[in-house]
């Protein structure tokens, strides 16, 4: 059992790795912050789109996405917008296949649709999330109002959208390349028959190579001999999978999902306790009203967990994001803000992970579905 008990903030796809790390695996993640997601952009093509308008990473302050455009506030206060319809041709490809809007496997997930200016959408989804919430607004690190059935009905509009549009996706692509796995119905019994005749190269096949990679970084943080490697780029094996292995395969959120965290398509924003606006007490930089930043606060505040798994910018590439864990308000804070591109979120877990093993390896205690199939073939 680990000694770290950590908050990780992650959009869906990211949630959903970090709800398969915890079912197949002994994970230090204690509370997961879901961020409301409709697509994320590439990096290095966003780059080459910005040179389209003589303009820089290095130049823009802020990110929003709002009302069909990609609004850029640069440094110099200026304001530029691009169309999504523009926009729309650096967004990664595995965005195209992604039914979730909210979340749904997150403790508590958080965005700005139905909420006005200054105020975040909050969805409460286990027993974990509402006592959270709770102490939140009872220690005045949020306020909160009732949701309208009016903020209802767009939240629940945008999100049935998003999953009738990408299901029309998944079948064009499944008509002319390979199924898409984390989509497909399957007990829980036949998905561990999968895992089972599976390793990486089930995974390059059925995953990487046709594009729905979502670049987590779960499939390296999980490798028992650390021979998956993501250096800027999609996972690469560096070396010969052991046959016994199945890890990786597993805990990627594009293949088969366990039944209790399998989507309902018919639920637009899942299963849930209770729907909220919120307003944070206690910060205010950020996107979404700084709910994020104030939850993480909160959590750090009152011993909750130990530390955060958040993304941040690098110093020396502007907006270029990268993950990193602290228990430190302050970094917390400055991380604070959409970065609109992805990195192997859970990439920081590895040294974690390594210490864990070797505490485990002293006392002799272990709880990993994954070990239960070793050896089989």
């Amino acid at each position: 059992m680990s000694e770290h008990k950590i908050a990780m903030v992650g959009t869906p796809c990211e949630i959903m790795a970090a709800s398969k790390l915890q079912y197949y695996t002994d994970s230090p993640i204690e509370v997961k912050l879901g961020l409301f997601c409709m697509e994320n952009f590439s990096y290095k093509y966003f780059v080459n789109l910005l040179k389209e308008y003589d303009l820089k990473m290095e130049d823009i302050e802020k990110f929003q996405i709002e009302k069909g455009f990609v609004f850029l506030l640069l440094k110099n206060k200026e304001e530029v917008k691009i169309p999504l319809s523009v926009a729309k041709r650096i967004i990664r490809k595995n965005c195209d296949i992604c039914v979730e809007l909210s979340s749904e496997t997150s403790d508590i997930s958080i965005g700005s649709i139905g909420s006005k200016e200054g105020w975040s959408t909050l969805i409460i989804r286990t027993e974990k999330g509402e006592e959270i919430v709770n102490g939140a607004i009872k220690e005045k690190f949020i306020e909160g109002e009732e949701f309208t059935e009016q903020q209802f009905k767009l939240l629940n509009g945008i999100a049935g959208k998003k999953i009738a549009r990408n299901l029309e996706n998944i079948e064009k692509r499944e008509f002319f390349a390979r199924p898409v796995l984390y989509q497909r119905e399957k007990t829980d019994d036949s998905i561990l028959n999968e895992i089972i005749e599976s390793n990486f190269s089930d995974l390059k096949s059925n995953v990487i190579d046709i594009g729905a990679c979502v670049l987590c970084g779960a499939c390296e943080y999980v490798c028992p001999d650390n021979l998956i490697k993501i250096d800027d780029t999609k996972p690469q094996m560096k070396g010969e999978c052991p046959q016994y292995c199945h890890a990786c395969f597993s805990v990627c959120p594009r293949t088969f999902i366990p039944e209790d965290l399998r989507n309902d398509n018919e639920k637009p924003i899942g299963d849930y306790k209770k729907v909220m606006t919120v307003k944070s007490l206690k910060h205010t930089q950020g996107q979404d009203g700084s709910i994020v930043t104030t939850l993480l606060d909160y959590l750090l505040t009152e011993k909750i967990v130990t530390e955060a798994l958040i993304v941040d910018k690098q110093d020396h590439l502007a907006w270029k994001p990268y993950a990193k864990i602290s228990s430190d308000i302050d970094e917390v804070v400055k991380s604070g803000g959409t970065k609109y591109s992805v990195c192997p979120v859970f990439k920081p877990l590895k040294a974690i992970s390594e210490s864990d093993d070797r505490l485990e390896n002293n006392s002799g205690e272990s709880d990993n579905r994954l070990e239960n199939t070793e050896g089989v073939n």
